[in-house]
């Protein structure tokens, strides 16, 4: 795979996170990750270390909803329900959050540049 390639599909593999979040409200911004992983991650190590990151941003804004979402429910039991209107935007901070990284990480792919993200532990290599 020649290093334009690689840089593309780097690209893909974080942009195509932050489409299929927007397309399925973060539900589904794994699979465009996971596709560029398992069909490139043999292609060359840019691609390969691109879409590892893809997927752990993917993995660890999971791990933050769970998180956000059992502070949800102990903040509404502990408020009588208030807490349930009141911090329904605590769920939006782990999707922001993850978009701008995979932003910054396509647009870092698509330079050429290596790029861990910040926050973000090596689930995948």
């Amino acid at each position: 795979m020649s290093p334009q390639d690689e840089r593309t599909w780097g690209a893909i593999s974080h942009a195509g996170a932050v489409v299929a979040m927007i397309c399925s409200a973060g539900f589904l911004g794994f699979l465009a990750s996971l596709a560029v992983y398992v069909i490139h991650k043999d292609r060359g190590p840019f691609v390969r270390a691109h879409a590892a990151n893809s997927l752990n941003v993917q993995i660890s804004m999971f791990i933050w909803l769970v998180v956000a979402t059992v502070l949800y429910v102990i903040l509404g039991i502990v408020t009588l329900g208030v807490g349930f209107f009141v911090f329904l935007p605590v769920f939006l901070v782990p999707l922001v959050f993850a978009g701008i990284l995979h932003v910054i990480g396509a647009v870092k792919a698509f330079n050429g540049e290596w790029w861990d993200p910040p926050l973000t532990p090596s689930f995948v290599r």
